[in-house]
């Protein structure tokens, strides 16, 4: 009895599965252009009911029949943004760098440059573990920033810009901060004068600037350690890092490993004694 009525359940979803055919697309016209319009007018419409993936199928139906019309490349972009619209972003890019490859002449280019950056800045999941999605969203708002920048898009793209170098900056920082923790002292150092190098527009620099104020100073290199206190002075003389830097310049400056474990120790403690207030 158990095995009859597993049978019936499969034979009803196999059947219920069949009963969905697959959404065609009929042209009624015989002309070729007036196929094309039907078809981006369909697609149009698709895209209004939120049915992306037919729209999608629309708009590349138009690209196949007249290839060489302004048509076509329009509605590869309309194919694009339909995929864009509902989170299809790896077949958003892949429209996207079709029409970048198969029409470089086109007005459009800015849009499509900055569709495509936008994709990659929506699949960012964990920079910390990947930074693939990061540099590609990156590299694309440059483009947008650098060829294009009296379109309505530079703006936006500017601002986007400002936010991922801030997350690198803050990787870079975190990652030399590790280094500094296991007194690696030159890859610490590499990375630090990466966030005054590449990220000088971020909030980042001024630590960078202070932990190589610490690192030199830690290794009698107090000519250096001093360049970098100036700049840091001379930029940001009223900041936390600045007056930090100030007390490496003293006789009573404590190891760096050591203040930044203590650091983190009265931050527990600190913590702690708060539960019983």
């Amino acid at each position: 009895m158990k095995h009859f009525f597993t049978i019936i359940f499969l034979i009803f979803i196999l059947s219920s599965c069949g009963d969905k055919q697959e959404k065609k697309i009929v042209l009624d016209s015989t002309d070729l252009e007036e196929q094309m319009i039907e078809a981006y007018n369909e697609g149009l419409k698709a895209l209004e009911e939120g049915d992306v993936l037919f729209a999608a199928k629309n708009f590349n139906i138009v690209e196949n029949i007249y290839p060489q019309s302004i048509w076509a490349p329009r509605s590869v972009l309309m194919a694009a943004y339909s995929y864009y619209s509902q989170d299809y972003y790896g077949d958003a890019i892949f429209e996207l760098n079709r029409f970048l490859r198969n029409y470089p002449s086109n007005e459009n280019y800015p849009y499509a440059y900055f569709l495509l950056a936008t994709c990659y800045y929506e699949t960012i999941k964990d920079e910390k573990k990947d930074l693939s999605s990061l540099l590609s969203s990156k590299e694309y708002f440059q483009i947008v920033l650098n060829e294009y920048p009296n379109t309505d898009f530079s703006l936006d793209a500017k601002f986007k810009l400002a936010l991922i170098n801030s997350v690198l900056a803050s990787k870079e920082l975190y990652v030399g901060k590790y280094y500094l923790s296991r007194k690696k002292w030159i890859p610490a150092m590499n990375r630090f004068k990466s966030i005054i190098n590449d990220y000088e527009d971020t909030e980042y620099v001024e630590e960078a600037l202070h932990r190589l104020v610490e690192i030199n100073y830690y290794l009698g290199l107090e000519n250096e350690a001093k360049k970098y206190a100036i700049l840091l002075g001379y930029n940001y003389q009223s900041s936390q890092w600045y007056k930090e830097s100030y007390k490496v310049f003293n006789k009573k400056y404590e190891d760096p490993i050591i203040k930044i474990k203590k650091d983190k120790q009265n931050f527990i403690l600190k913590k702690f004694k708060n539960l019983f207030k």
